[in-house]
């Protein structure tokens, strides 16, 4: 019951942070139906997650979970774009296209991977308990909708302005790591295809420069998203700058490296050279390693 009851408290925190950014960054302009359209789309990325959320729970898989995630960054960018009316510029399609472009090509790879994998170890115990895995399909939910509000109100603002230097360094920011986190994923799967390495840990090419490049990659992109949507941001919109805080905190303290680097210590905590590559190889930021 406790474990239940901590679970909603989390879905409760996790709707109203949501529902609340929101109702406050959404332009006051733009309704759907007498609701904000902002607030429309946070509704339609939480009931996408549960959707999918109760066939995944009845046949106790995971091999949707990141597809979802993906195909509702896809859904959103889209309503937005379609929404939006007369406030769509060109700022707000290089923003949708930037997105979209990230979110076909993560989904794809990560699908591929599941079912190649035949699971994904994170879900083991959490897809037994509904309460837990719901809370997961929530986060995810939050996730999607908390790191696109930069985008969104870039591509759903009434307030304009042209590209400018600003649109063109987030450009370059968000190719940065687009390029490092595609470029990071292939490397791990293709040493992982390999037979000779299975049972080891990646250790070349962008992993031998940090223990977990994808995620740097991940953080530059949606820092450029952020850069790019700023000349527009006015008022409360300024509050849209917690997209990539978000992504980093979640990479970094939640959901992302802590977990991964637990599990590696489970796997490898016996062996010298997993505790070497750990010493010379930082955590998260590209740099060569350390002799």
């Amino acid at each position: 019951m406790k474990a239940v009851l901590r679970a909603l408290v989390v879905i409760v925190v996790c709707l109203a942070l949501v529902f609340g950014l929101a109702y406050v960054v959404g332009d006051s302009e733009t309704h759907v139906a007498g609701w904000p359209l902002l607030v429309v789309l946070a509704a339609i990325a939480m009931g996408v997650q549960w959707l999918v959320f109760i066939p995944s729970f009845i046949y106790q898989t995971e091999h949707y979970y990141d597809l979802t995630g993906s195909l509702t960054y896809l859904v959103i960018v889209g309503l937005a774009v379609l929404l939006a009316g007369g406030a769509l510029d060109a700022r707000g399609l290089l923003v949708a296209a930037l997105v979209s472009c990230w979110a076909l090509r993560l989904g794809t790879f990560l699908f591929r991977r599941v079912k190649k994998a035949g699971k994904d170890g994170r879900f083991d115990v959490i897809k037994t308990r509904w309460s837990r895995f719901l809370v997961t399909w929530t986060l995810q939910g939050a996730w999607v909708f908390i790191t696109l509000l930069a985008a969104l109100v870039a591509i759903t603002s009434t307030r304009q302005a042209p590209l400018g230097l600003l649109a063109y360094i987030g450009l370059l920011i968000w190719l940065a790591g687009f390029c490092i986190e595609s470029i990071a994923d292939y490397q791990k799967s293709a040493f992982n295809g390999k037979p000779e390495n299975q049972g080891r840990f990646v250790d070349v090419g962008l992993w031998r420069w940090s223990r977990h490049p994808n995620y740097f990659g991940e953080i530059l992109l949606w820092m450029g998203i952020a850069v790019i949507a700023m000349p527009v941001f006015e008022g409360l919109q300024w509050l849209a700058l917690i997209s990539p805080v978000f992504v980093v905190f979640l990479l970094v303290k939640i959901s992302g490296i802590p977990l991964l680097e637990k599990r590696a210590e489970q796997k490898w905590g016996d062996s010298l050279d997993y505790h070497v590559y750990k010493k010379e190889t930082p955590l998260l930021m590209l740099r060569p390693p350390r002799k």
